[in-house]
């Protein structure tokens, strides 16, 4: 009976130690495990797809600085990739972007992937800092977590740290309360990671994914409201991709919308448009020339027309102007300029400074100098584009394998506030094109803003 006890007691003893030893080996198999997922990946493989991804979401497009000019006549310097500093123009100030490198100081050095993965979806860096919303973290909230944990893997081992910190934002109060945002994403941030769409195939679900996650088109194709928020975050919503303004640019319509839209693109304009900065005529300008250098000319193939089989799907929304090349007036206008026998405003100014390289018919030069002509931007609601490459000039995008680019001159000085207004309503309303006039003070409070 004794020895029986004694047994007992020792075959529970060795029975307790064997389950201890098996609870320990499980734990330090699931810490393991949890070590392995929070860790950066250091394959070669998951750092190049994560570099691939920082290039669809366009990451050095908003986190590297403008190029310096040490002094007055010397060329611009490039600045350190993705260590911030570039200033983006808001409603509320100027809001500065952070050090992404992997400075453990300056950067995101001493990030957890957790801490990576809240930043980018829901807008919340470590010690609870909330972010603006400059940062695309509404859109960035559908980056599945395999793309998260690639890009995480990158940006801490396939860029190189910089230790310079970024200049603080600092606008007024009460902007300057950032715990406030938390209502603003209560309300406005959507949540939860991109799902497929049963309806659709694969490619449409790839394209409605880059479009509405890594790529955050939304952030500057949709419009705003009074809340700085997107008026919507994929197509289910009206408004999503009609057009917004941003920094006195605006960015144009991608829905079908045969007037200021897509309605008459094809998909293989888009995805030229993406890869080379033009495409259809059409050449890119203002800030999206930024996003084909850094971000769209570096996507596949299969990419590129994802994004555009899913733009070609959007509903005609927000429609804006008319074009009718076929129209008697069209024509009669390109034989009067040809002889100089127009007595509309703006068409002597338009012979004078604009023909020369967009031609007496608003066609343009392939590859050089956009058409005018049935042009989505000259028949936008909105003018501000319109009035800010006149006032700034501009040029093409810098492409590996599209055409040299053309630069357009400013007329600031050349041209004034009345007479911008004229050449850009005759731009507007000749040649077919059907689109609002463009007032003096349209023109002013561009340049206004521009302090040009």
């Amino acid at each position: 009976m004794k020895r029986g006890v004694l047994d007992t007691v020792r075959y529970g003893i060795v029975a307790a130690c064997a389950l201890t030893i098996a609870a320990a080996a499980h734990a330090a198999s699931a810490a393991d495990a949890t070590a392995h997922a929070a860790s950066p990946s250091t394959d070669a493989a998951q750092i190049a797809r994560g570099a691939y991804l920082a290039k669809a979401a366009d990451c050095a497009g908003c986190h590297t600085a403008a190029p310096r000019v040490p002094h007055p006549g010397a060329a611009p310097e490039a600045t350190p990739p993705f260590a911030g500093g570039l200033g983006m123009g808001s409603p509320f100030g100027t809001i500065y972007t952070s050090n992404i490198t992997p400075d453990p100081q300056y950067g995101i050095g001493r990030y957890s992937y957790d801490d990576f993965a809240r930043a980018l979806r829901e807008g919340i860096a470590p010690g609870g800092k909330r972010l603006y919303p400059a940062m695309p973290y509404p859109s960035f909230a559908k980056i599945t977590d395999d793309d998260m944990h690639a890009l995480y893997a990158y940006f801490m081992h396939g860029v190189q740290p910089v230790a310079v910190p970024a200049p603080q934002t600092r606008l007024p109060f009460p902007f300057n309360q950032r715990w406030a945002l938390m209502f603003w994403d209560w309300v406005f941030a959507p949540k939860g990671q991109f799902k497929a769409d049963a309806k659709h195939d694969a490619q449409w679900n790839r394209g409605a994914y880059l479009v509405q996650s890594l790529g955050h088109c939304g952030a500057c194709h949709t419009p705003r409201g009074p809340a700085y928020e997107e008026r919507g975050y994929d197509e289910s919503a009206s408004a999503y991709l009609t057009g917004g303004t941003n920094d006195h640019w605006f960015a144009p319509n991608l829905s079908a919308d045969p007037g200021s839209g897509l309605g008459r693109s094809s998909a293989a304009d888009i995805v030229d448009f993406l890869r080379h900065g033009h495409g259809g005529g059409l050449i890119t300008f203002g800030s999206m020339v930024q996003v084909v250098e850094d971000s769209t000319q570096y996507l596949n193939d299969d990419d590129l027309a994802a994004i555009a089989a899913y733009l070609k799907s959007l509903p005609p929304h927000a429609p804006s102007g008319n074009f009718n090349a076929r129209s008697s007036a069209a024509q009669q206008t390109v034989q009067a300029l040809k002889t100089g026998d127009v007595e509309r405003p703006g068409a002597g100014i338009y012979a004078s400074y604009c023909a020369r390289c967009h031609q007496m018919d608003g066609a343009g030069v392939p590859h050089k100098y956009p058409r005018l002509a049935g042009n989505p931007a000259v028949l936008s609601a909105s003018s501000a584009s319109l009035v800010r490459l006149l006032v700034e000039g501009g040029s093409g995008p810098h492409t590996e394998s599209g055409p040299e680019p053309h630069k357009m001159p400013s007329f600031a000085g050349k041209l004034t506030d009345t007479e911008m207004a004229r050449v850009l309503t005759f731009v507007r309303t000749t040649w077919g094109n059907a689109a609002g006039p463009v007032t003096r003070n349209d023109v002013s409070d561009v340049r206004g803003a521009l302090h040009k």
